[in-house]
């Protein structure tokens, strides 16, 4: 007779005995404090007390131009289609422009507003009633300067995919307080979805229950939400109970962080049946509120987006990312820095004051962070599209963006530029600055919110990035 113990695989040797790996990974887990096993997005405490607890990033994708919105630089008008200073691009890379390429002037009208003094170009009109409410960050840089790269290394502090997003790291570190709704939601507006894609908002390595998930602005927000016809509430949650307890069978013997988020996803899927279509339906908004948006009931559109971001946030979700794309102003057509820059900072500027001032009314901006901004800028040379000169090409050693709320200094502006805004001079923000900072103010040492990963502690930072302490209040 074959003794019974050959007919057992290594693997089920382990499984089934008491001291199984599997349980040793579970009582480790256990042992921590943490309930990460049975619900990954349980509320957790940071490294020390926090100024805020969530965050709306306001994603321009493509890259909007500093140098038509947010600084003037009266250098590009005197040396307007005059070469540059060969001081100026010297060694320098860039994705389309030729060492032919001229000095563009803008034909933008500025002037400063509030007390801040903050320069803005026509082409905000709305964001005037927010400047001393705005930490405006002038002096920011980055390293990579394709978009789908570049869009990537502003999410996820890496330019290949793979790294965990920001939005991923927050709900990793503190959880989320909806129980009814993810922790992690993205928003998509524009002509069509940003370069690189759901790697944007990837958990990466981490546990699958800290990626972000996209909501559709029509219809189930997610696909095949409404349960089949016939298949009752009673029926439904029968099967997701027994589903569940043979799921937590299996997560008692392996200690598969997998299980955990197949587990969560199933049980939030079920609550959101209830939620989310009273989330998506902002018919039951004051027309007042409405018409601060520029949102329209039954609509998709940023408006629509920052309305739902506000919502996110008081229903408790942790980190509401907000796409919104065709930033891309190389001068050909449909890129031209006049009508079609023109046509998409009129659909974000009236919402992304809104969403600012809204927060404050209602005593949500102390606590949520606000963040505008793309993956880069643009050139303060011209790029000649269509035999024309007519946009700028991609720009990452200084462009702008502002952060709002979470601690962060008000009417404040931060960051200088050279005169014909290429270079930061002072007060410089790389993009692993402002991952740290923002990390921060949710009360993160971002050097110790790590992951282990084949064998070393990853972060957010790599091993890079400070925090900003002059731009916190």
């Amino acid at each position: 007779m074959m003794n019974p113990l050959l007919d057992q695989t290594r693997r089920h040797f382990f499984e089934r005995c008491g001291v199984g790996l599997g349980s040793i990974a579970l009582g480790d887990i256990l042992a921590s404090g943490s309930d990460r096993s049975f619900n990954p997005m349980a509320p957790r405490q940071p490294h020390f007390p926090a100024k805020a607890k969530n965050v709306i990033f306001l994603f321009m994708a493509g890259g909007p131009s500093h140098l038509d919105l947010f600084e003037q630089k009266p250098m590009l008008q005197k040396y307007h289609a005059q070469l540059p200073p060969q001081s100026l691009v010297q060694g320098k890379r860039f994705a389309f422009l030729g060492k032919d390429a001229k000095i563009l002037g803008s034909d933008r009208k500025f002037a400063k507003y509030g007390e801040c003094q903050m320069q803005l170009s026509e082409l905000l009109p709305h964001h005037r009633e927010i400047v001393d409410d705005v930490c405006w960050l002038r002096g920011m840089k980055t390293d990579v300067f394709n978009h789908g790269p570049a869009k990537l290394f502003m999410n996820t502090g890496f330019q290949v995919p793979g790294r965990p997003s920001l939005g991923s790291w927050v709900t990793y570190g503190i959880g989320s307080e909806s129980e009814n709704l993810p922790g992690f939601v993205v928003l998509q507006s524009g002509p069509r979805g940003p370069r690189a894609g759901n790697a944007l908002w990837s958990s990466g390595f981490l546990p699958s229950s800290y990626q972000g998930v996209p909501f559709r602005g029509k219809g189930d927000p997610i696909v095949n939400l409404t349960s089949p016809e016939g298949f009752d509430t009673g029926r439904q949650g029968q099967f997701k109970d027994v589903v569940a307890d043979l799921n937590r069978e299996r997560l008692n013997l392996t200690g598969d962080p997998e299980i955990a988020t197949r587990i969560n996803a199933s049980e939030m899927a079920y609550r959101m049946q209830t939620s989310a279509p009273e989330l998506m339906d902002i018919g039951g908004e004051s027309k007042a509120t409405l018409e601060k948006y520029g949102a329209e009931p039954g609509g998709n559109s940023y408006a629509n987006n920052c309305l739902l971001a506000r919502r996110l946030v008081e229903r408790g979700t942790r980190f509401v990312q907000l796409y919104h794309t065709d930033w891309d102003h190389h001068g050909g057509k449909g890129q031209t820095l006049g009508t079609d820059l023109e046509r998409v900072t009129k659909q974000v500027d009236q919402a992304s004051a809104a969403l600012v001032s809204d927060l404050k009314e209602r005593g949500l901006l102390d606590d949520t962070i606000v963040v505008w901004g793309g993956e880069f800028g643009r050139t303060p040379m011209g790029e000649t599209r269509d035999n024309k000169v007519g946009g700028r090409d991609h720009h990452i050693d200084a462009f702008t963006m502002w952060v709002a709320g979470g601690g962060f200094k008000k009417g404040f502006t931060y960051g200088k530029t050279d005169d014909f805004g290429y270079e930061v001079i002072d007060e410089k923000i790389h993009v692993h600055d402002l991952h740290a900072t923002i990390l921060n103010q949710l009360g993160f040492d971002h050097e110790n919110l790590t992951y282990r990963f084949q064998g070393r502690d990853f972060r957010l930072t790599d091993v890079h990035g400070k925090v900003v302490q002059e731009i916190l209040a």
